[in-house]
């Protein structure tokens, strides 16, 4: 597998919720890849929490940083990257995504919703009807979310392991052959410990 994918990242994009982060540390660590969450990232380099940022700044500053970080990791190789939800709404954010191979973790509203009913993490959902406005997020999203070279459905019994190996197994059904030379993960993106970083 890591001859085929020649140290190309691997990008997981769809809903909050949908299991992007715990996925993309088990698909690391099946790669031997260092993994990134541009969330936590993106925490890192503003110096406080995303809710923080929507409540001080706005969510477009928000997505000014998220583009800002992910043109810095797609510099990078050998890298399974858990991206924010939203990353797609921006045209210029999939410049930097097709330089890896795009998965979209799909899960239905009922499925996100179970996961995140307890959540309070997550400015987006602050909101009187949240199972509404993940609907209508999704809805918003699902056409730019099915641009994604590998499509995974996922369902409320799946684990993250079996989707794991799902994506593994599907990888060479939808390869590229991107010459990309390989270089080192920077220590400010090593690999993050099991606990770290917002999941989904």
């Amino acid at each position: 597998m890591n001859d085929l994918l020649k140290g190309t990242n691997v990008f997981l994009i769809g809903m909050m919720g949908a299991g992007k982060t715990s996925v993309g540390k088990l698909l690391a660590g099946q790669l031997g890849y260092g993994f990134v969450d541009t969330d936590e990232l993106i925490e890192k380099v503003a110096g406080k929490t995303i809710n923080k940022i929507f409540a001080d700044d706005g969510e477009d500053e928000f997505r000014q940083l998220e583009g800002k970080v992910l043109s810095e990791l797609s510099a990078y190789t050998r890298l399974a990257i858990a991206t924010g939800g939203g990353i797609v709404v921006r045209r210029f954010n999939w410049s930097y995504l097709h330089h890896g191979l795009i998965v979209w973790l799909d899960a239905p509203v009922e499925v996100l919703i179970n996961r995140l009913q307890n959540d309070t993490t997550r400015p987006l959902l602050q909101n009187p009807n949240p199972a509404q406005a993940l609907q209508k997020l999704l809805d918003q999203r699902r056409s730019l979310y099915a641009e994604a070279d590998l499509h995974i459905p996922v369902n409320a019994t799946d684990t993250p392991e079996a989707i794991a190996s799902r994506i593994i197994t599907e990888i060479p059904t939808v390869l590229k052959s991107p010459a990309i030379a390989r270089s080192a993960v920077p220590e400010a993106i090593a690999p993050s410990t099991p606990n770290e970083g917002i999941s989904g």
